[in-house]
């Protein structure tokens, strides 16, 4: 008698190696203010560092195209765990034995964005290749675990460090990167499917000529984009509409945005069966685009605060469900759908916030004017479901006929 395989063990790793990415992305930018006075880092040096992450992510997701089959799943999640877990410990002690504590820094940030990387790339498919019924409200909920880890990284840090001070922050490291180290025995037990069966996925070549697919990279763009734009610029949209410090904007700002982008994957995890996902990224997608208008246009400031807090709530939905629809419209994309897909959401999460920060910055620093332009992403995502959903409509027709 063959034992039953235990998928909710594939899940429950697969949410630690979100929780996993979410450390890696949003604990070192709470210690930036802390490198400078610690070891004399310049402002312009420490901007490297989000950049460097976002970069060796985006040639993760790049190479990964192509060595992520060949290698395994199991064998590449398992060293995004590790490389994660070696990243945050070499941050506490690089800096403080290389003769230039920045250049320790960026070798972390560098492994543990690797590590980030893999992550981005091979746990979505990993869930998708599992045996669940309606994977839509699954790859919903399992994205939200990205949003939870989020907060609970600001929020864990902070009440650390007003507990036993920033000076410590070294320990907090260390406790951080035991996530990811205890999950590297989860990905190593939990059981692990092919997406594709070898040899019957499309290919790179025959994916880059399926034109429904660029379109899913357009949606990928446009979800990225929309995401990080708010989430990069939400703790500044605090302190001006609230008129609080910037230590409390910092908190307030990404932690709301991050808490309701995790309600609304919760809420279609829930009740995805119910609803038709195309309509509801539809919706989303207007909703997302009044909420930058919002932000950007109203002279009330706590109008604004609401558009910046409201966008995590209709921006929850884009990037886990153009995932989806890109897995049931290309079937058999395989493990490079994936990772061109991540690579396009990277993409639009690294080239919207630093448009909207050079825009504002040539209309003498107004913010606003750099968000009404950023307007334009959920737009043209909104434009693309249109076109799928007419293109959608065309086939069942023709299938009919």
């Amino acid at each position: 008698m063959t034992k039953q395989k235990n998928y909710k063990k594939t899940l429950i790793a697969c949410y630690l190696g979100f929780v996993t990415q979410a450390i890696s992305a949003n604990f070192a930018p709470l210690l930036f203010l802390t490198f400078r006075s610690t070891y004399g880092i310049t402002l312009d040096k420490i901007a490297l560092i989000p950049l460097v992450f976002y970069l060796t992510q985006l040639l993760v997701d790049l190479a990964a195209t192509k060595f992520a089959d060949k290698i395994g799943y199991r064998a590449c999640v398992v060293a995004s765990q590790v490389l994660s877990a070696v990243g945050l410990v070499l941050m506490a002690i690089l800096p403080e034995i290389l003769p230039a504590p920045f250049v320790g820094i960026l070798i972390a940030v560098v492994l543990y964005a690797i590590g980030s990387g893999l992550i981005e790339v091979l746990v979505s498919p990993i869930v998708e290749a599992c045996p669940f019924e309606n994977k839509d409200g699954v790859m919903s909920t399992l994205h939200s675990f990205y949003c939870w880890g989020a907060m609970g990284v600001i929020l864990g840090s902070t009440l650390f460090f007003a507990v036993f001070g920033v000076e410590n922050w070294k320990i907090l490291t260390f406790v951080w990167a035991l996530v990811p180290l205890y999950n590297t025995f989860n990905f190593i037990n939990c059981p692990i499917e092919r997406l594709v069966e070898e040899g019957k996925s499309m290919g790179i070549r025959k994916l880059l000529k399926t034109p429904i697919f660029w379109l899913m990279i357009l949606l990928m763009v446009c979800s990225g984009a929309s995401e990080a734009t708010m989430s990069q610029w939400a703790s500044a949209f605090t302190e001006s509409a609230i008129g609080v410090s910037k230590a409390v904007g910092d908190l307030a700002g990404p932690c709301l945005f991050a808490m309701f982008m995790g309600m609304s994957r919760m809420l279609y995890g829930k009740f995805s069966e119910k609803l038709d996902l195309t309509k509801v990224m539809l919706v989303c997608g207007i909703m997302c685009a009044c909420c930058y208008l919002l932000a950007s246009l109203s002279t009330v400031p706590i109008l604004g605060l609401a558009g910046c807090a409201l966008c995590g709530l209709a921006v929850g939905i884009m990037w886990p469900g153009s995932i989806s629809v890109s897995s049931q419209s290309c079937p058999m994309g395989g493990t490079a759908m994936f990772a061109f897909l991540a690579l396009a959401g990277d993409l639009g999460a690294m080239v919207s916030p630093a448009m909207v920060g050079s825009l504002a910055e040539k209309a003498g620093g107004d913010l606003k004017t750099g968000l009404f332009a950023a307007t334009l992403f959920p737009i043209i995502l909104v434009v693309g479901l249109t076109v799928l959903r007419g293109i959608k409509k065309y086939q069942i027709r023709d299938e009919k006929h």
